[in-house]
């Protein structure tokens, strides 16, 4: 039976100060609500609505690409009630997920449980245990375990204060009993709005079964209303992750300086220094270091590789056994062969370098292709661009490149070729030494301008 999910984003989110709808900003890497969405596409046969209203253009936006998301309009924001009211003609009359988009952590194996049973009329609420549980609603259950109430805190007795199972505000039911609960909601409270809550009173009147799945932990089912609650999560979230590249056999300086926004795929015996940050789809394979402050994005480095600190690595692929920085920079398109060196303040742009090839030094190689052992100087340049198109550079294999030589591409370099150092070269050198410079002059009487002279 097909499973409707109903993902709360309406919210304007006023206490995060920001022109950016809350359920938009980021978590390691992924907004919160795509992450929520996430979580919810691992369960089987799921249709996704989400709820939107402040920043809906920017939601939907952000969420171009999925089709298979249906877009809820709350024109006005009268509460969770009437959010959820407001996807009542899309739903059928099968099992129903309410959830909200600032819940990012949500696992689909929590969503599993909370699922779960669903199929028959029953509310099943999703519950967490605290250790200081003060002013969460109180999960209130009878001597067989049965869910009977949820008391707010205002609202409950000394007893029930002692109670340390929290109600979330995320559900699951069915739309056959939400097509006859929420019409009946009442928003005669201080607030004038409808609450969704006011369901469990609804449910336990009728004698619909309660049941109450509880999270695997408070940061699971943590809301995040302003940036300090974000960046606890954050960090919260980092940690787990630390902790899992460590079971994996990588070796972090420091598990409370490591940032990981997408996915990481270790081998065994990887290094990592402090600071550094991942994102997008990054591999290290075995052996593989990473000095302090390194940014690697969507990139794969192979075994045995060193990075040096301060470099900067997206969209680049490196085979194994390279040396790479420090403060380089490896920008997509750029494939470094096994022992292929780019030294320290260098940029590499959609180039390969072969086998052996180095460019270690305050050079920029760009829209090229090196062969092996080619060794390139201090301050060499592929002039790639012509002010309006990119053009390519090819260079041999044991080449010498001399320092601070300007390459203008489209060029072609020989094998073997020896270039001096300052040149610029404008045509294809198959062969031999070339040179590219003015011819130097020496002016032996030349004097230069004293302070005296100016005056």
């Amino acid at each position: 039976m097909s499973l409707d999910v109903v993902i709360l984003a309406a919210g304007q989110g006023s206490r995060m100060r920001s022109r950016l709808p809350k359920v938009l900003h980021t978590l390691a890497g992924r907004s919160m609500l795509q992450r929520i969405i996430d979580s919810a596409k691992q369960l089987s046969d799921v249709t996704l609505h989400v709820v939107v209203g402040h920043g809906a253009d920017q939601i939907e936006a952000a969420l171009a690409g999925q089709p298979d998301i249906h877009f809820v309009y709350q024109q006005q924001q009268l509460g969770t009630g009437h959010a959820v009211a407001q996807a009542l003609p899309a739903l059928g009359d099968g099992p129903v997920l309410i959830l909200t988009g600032d819940t990012p952590l949500l696992t689909s194996a929590t969503l599993e449980q909370l699922s779960a049973g669903l199929a028959q009329d029953q509310l099943t609420l999703l519950s967490v245990v605290h250790e200081d549980p003060s002013g969460y609603g109180r999960i209130v259950r009878d001597d067989s375990g049965q869910v009977t109430a949820i008391v707010e805190q205002k609202d409950a007795s000394e007893q029930q204060r002692l109670i340390r199972e929290c109600n979330t505000g995320l559900m699951g039911t069915t739309g056959a009993l939400l097509k006859r609960w929420l019409p009946a909601l009442s928003a005669n409270n201080a607030q004038g709005e409808y609450y969704l809550t006011d369901i469990v009173g609804m449910a336990y009147a009728e004698g619909v079964p309660l049941d109450a799945v509880q999270a695997g932990c408070v940061e699971e089912v943590s809301g995040v209303n302003d940036r300090r609650q974000l960046a606890a999560l954050e960090r919260w979230l980092q940690r787990q992750q630390a902790e899992q590249a460590m079971a994996q056999g990588a070796s972090l300086a420091d598990p409370a300086r490591f940032d990981q926004r997408g996915t990481l795929t270790l081998g065994r015996d990887v290094t990592i220094d402090v600071g550094c940050i991942f994102e997008g789809d990054v591999t290290l394979e075995d052996g593989v270091s990473v000095g302090p402050y390194c940014v690697i994005r969507d990139s794969h480095i192979g075994a045995d590789t060193h990075i040096e600190a301060y470099s900067h690595i997206d969209g680049a692929s490196a085979a194994g056994n390279n040396q790479i920085g420090p403060y380089a920079r490896l920008r997509p398109g750029s494939t470094l062969a096994a022992e292929a060196k780019v030294g320290n303040f260098v940029e590499i742009k959609k180039a390969t370098l072969d086998h052996g090839t180095k460019v270690n030094h305050l050079s920029y190689i760009g829209d090229a292709h090196i062969g092996q052992h080619t060794n390139v100087g201090a301050g060499t340049i592929t002039c790639n661009y012509d002010g309006v198109n990119k053009h390519h550079t090819e260079i041999g294999s044991n080449v010498f490149v001399g320092s601070n030589t300007a390459l203008v591409a489209p060029i072609t370099i020989g094998d073997r070729v020896t270039i001096a150092a300052g040149s610029t070269l404008t045509d294809s050198v198959e062969q031999g030494l070339a040179f590219g410079r003015a011819r130097q002059t020496v002016k032996e009487n030349w004097r230069r301008a004293e302070q005296d002279d100016e005056r």
